[in-house]
């Protein structure tokens, strides 16, 4: 029996053309829900559309999707016109999408929605109940799947960061029946023990059905009553999760977690060298300025001569002394001269220059008589003369 075999690529190319020979899978009408949706840098759309037994894979190129008058997401379900047809290189079938609108919320999503408003509302995602990352944790756990690549990014990149860092793996499912329970408890069991400083809770992507774990209520719950701060990091950088709203902090990927939780050694190393060579400069040119203002008062006739100041001030008070002296002088001078005037004017008015004059007063005892009426013929009395006094008697 001879029989001569095809490629891969024969074979594919085969299939390929045997779709293309059905005309009802060439203009094809399907509905189902959106999931795994990833809008690429291109403009094109990739995705899958499923419903509750099948999936398919389906790509809507950028020349298309420009006409949406919506923005398809997760979760969505959608009424699609396209081409089903063989991707030969990869030898899989999928639908190239021409048209798309939507037709209703899938189930998911609709849960999703209505568990995010009831949480907002009751205040699960505000601000306020957000703790603060510790800057150089000394213990950080790690909740997420055992095997995978996630947990090796985060060594990866935590060891990288700081060597010495000290990491707790706590292994937890991560997908299916029953995880979000058990991660809910994983998170209670650190909380109650005390066992991290700080925990990353971490998951690769996935659709919506992949992360619905980390849109359950009891994680939710968990996340919100932990008081060891929590950094979510669930799926890609476009996936989010209930947990991304209730976490302290959100890191678009497990690495970028790792990068936020775990501090950068050469980095902080770096920045304390910097530090001090600018407080050595910064030291250096104050103990500068420093010499040079000392050196100066140095300099100054202060220290160099320190008793002219003091004789600087003596000659200031003998010219204060001489200058008071002067102006008690000045005032004696005053005053003698007004009490020579008064003396004058006293001397003018006084009755005892009167009596120089040849006038004498007549006395008797302390009174000076005025009258003849007030003597009588055989008194006593004293004649005040300018040279003295004598005594007479009145015949």
């Amino acid at each position: 029996m001879n029989i001569n075999p095809i490629t891969v690529t024969e074979l594919n190319l085969y299939i390929k053309n045997k779709l293309a020979e059905d005309q009802r899978l060439s203009n094809i009408y399907i509905k189902g829900e959106i999931s795994n949706f990833k809008h690429h840098y291109t403009g094109h759309m990739y995705f899958t559309l499923k419903d509750e037994t099948g999936v398919i894979k389906c790509i809507m190129f950028k020349g298309s999707n420009e006409k949406l008058k919506f923005v398809p997401k997760d979760g969505m379900k959608v009424l699609i016109l396209g081409t089903v047809a063989v991707y030969e290189r990869d030898g899989v079938y999928q639908i190239y999408c021409k048209a798309m609108e939507e037709d209703g919320i899938g189930d998911l999503y609709k849960k999703y929605e209505e568990l995010k408003n009831k949480l907002e509302k009751e205040g699960y995602f505000d601000v306020k109940h957000k703790k603060k990352i510790p800057f150089m944790p000394k213990v950080i756990g790690v909740l997420t799947s055992q095997t995978g690549s996630v947990v090796r990014d985060i060594i990866n990149v935590s060891t990288r960061r700081n060597p010495k860092v000290y990491l707790k793996i706590f292994p937890v499912p991560v997908q299916g029946a029953g995880a979000g329970l058990e991660i809910a408890k994983a998170i209670e069991l650190m909380n109650k023990n005390n066992l991290a400083d700080v925990i990353i809770l971490a998951r690769g992507g996935g659709s919506l059905e992949d992360l619905w774990p980390f849109n359950e209520e009891v994680v939710a719950h968990a996340i919100y009553e932990s008081n060891i701060p929590i950094i979510s990091a669930v799926g890609h950088e476009t996936d989010f999760t209930i947990a991304d709203f209730v976490s302290d902090l959100r890191a678009p990927t497990p690495s970028a977690a790792a990068e936020l939780a775990v501090a950068d050694v050469a980095e902080i190393e770096e920045k304390i060298s910097n530090c001090k060579k600018r407080c050595k400069v910064s030291l250096h040119r104050i103990i500068e300025v420093k010499r040079l203002k000392l050196q100066k008062c140095m300099n100054s006739r202060v220290f160099v001569d320190p008793l002219q100041r003091v004789n600087e001030e003596y000659i200031k008070i003998d010219a204060k002394v001489k200058q008071i002296d002067n102006s008690i002088q000045h005032i004696l001078k005053d005053c003698k001269a007004k009490a020579m005037n008064l003396y004058v004017k006293l001397d003018t008015i006084s009755p005892l220059k009167t009596l120089t004059r040849g006038y004498s007063l007549v006395e008797s005892g302390d009174k000076i008589i005025k009258s003849v009426k007030e003597l009588k013929t055989g008194d006593v009395v004293g004649l005040r003369l300018s040279d003295g006094t004598v005594d007479a008697q009145v015949i």
